[in-house]
């Protein structure tokens, strides 16, 4: 398959938003056709401007940069689309990794679609990816959850609608509330494998393994780590249903009540699909326990 030059011929770049991955970490993780498009664009917009601009400086990039933010974005997000209605050249970069991704430029591209504009990815680095790659858990499959809720019962509620997801689960999370959280992780998830990756691609990078409990365990008793914090927990365990005690429930459920009910009431115990309880109640209630 022929690689194509997407869009950037020389110095000219077409119009429209480009949403631009910039490192996690190392400067250096920045792609070639990122730094292209940077060069080339008309108007820098990223989430804090003082980051930004040491990243520009270090590959000497010299643009205008202005500011969108969830403070902002309100006021900028017309503005922004003006300039694009007229032809402009956008570029779209995060703190770190790629943008839309617990940030708030997706309001931005929602409404630049909207508007039949031009919209263009320029991939690259991401700390849900990295993070994936270095726990050494199967990732043919995986869900990102973001940031768990900051409040006790709520991040406990959002990790019991994690429970069951058949995925590894990816989720960042503050210095301060990592041990709390990973107490709350054992107590819903169970001391399944993880990993804690921080610091991704940095000096000081540290991925750290085991199950959960372990883990909760370790950050217990040591001091807050620094740095972003990514979490990866395997999926959640295959359960073998235990068919013997399935039918004894069952048979026992069918003397004393219909067989809709009995049902009900196995699937509830049980947590398993109400079709293969219906059929294994309806054998029961014609031939009788095996």
């Amino acid at each position: 398959m022929a690689l194509a030059s997407a869009a950037l011929a020389g110095d000219s770049l077409d119009p429209g938003l480009y949403v631009t991955a910039t490192p996690i970490g190392n400067a250096r993780d920045i792609t070639l056709r990122a730094l292209d498009v940077l060069r080339a664009c008309d108007l820098i917009v990223a989430e804090d401007t003082r980051v930004t601009a040491k990243l520009l400086a270090i590959h000497g990039v010299s643009k205008p940069l202005t500011a969108y933010n969830d403070h902002n974005a309100l006021h900028e997000r017309p503005k922004l689309l003006a300039r694009l209605r007229e032809g402009a050249r956008i570029v779209l970069v995060s703190d770190a990794g790629t943008p839309l991704i617990s940030d708030p430029g997706y309001k931005l591209v929602r409404e630049v679609l909207a508007e039949h504009l031009p919209v263009q990815v320029v991939p690259g680095p991401s700390a849900v990816l990295a993070a994936l790659v270095l726990a050494g858990i199967p990732a043919d499959r995986f869900l990102f959850a973001g940031f768990l809720p900051p409040k006790p019962g709520e991040r406990r509620r959002a990790l019991e609608g994690l429970r069951d997801v058949p995925a590894a689960i990816v989720l960042f999370e503050s210095s301060p509330r990592l041990r709390d959280s990973l107490a709350d992780m054992v107590d819903v998830l169970g001391a399944r494998p993880a990993a804690i990756a921080r610091e991704l691609t940095k000096v000081y990078e540290e991925v750290r393994r085991g199950d959960l409990r372990s883990l909760a365990a370790e950050f217990a008793t040591r001091a807050a780590p620094k740095g972003e914090i990514t979490v990866v927990v395997a999926s959640a365990p295959k359960r073998e249903a235990d068919f013997a005690k399935i039918d004894k429930l069952l048979s026992k459920a069918l003397e004393h009540m219909p067989l809709k009910s009995a049902v009900d009431l196995v699937v509830e115990a049980f947590d398993l699909p109400r079709h293969g309880i219906y059929q294994r109640a309806l054998s029961i209630k014609t031939h009788g326990t095996n």
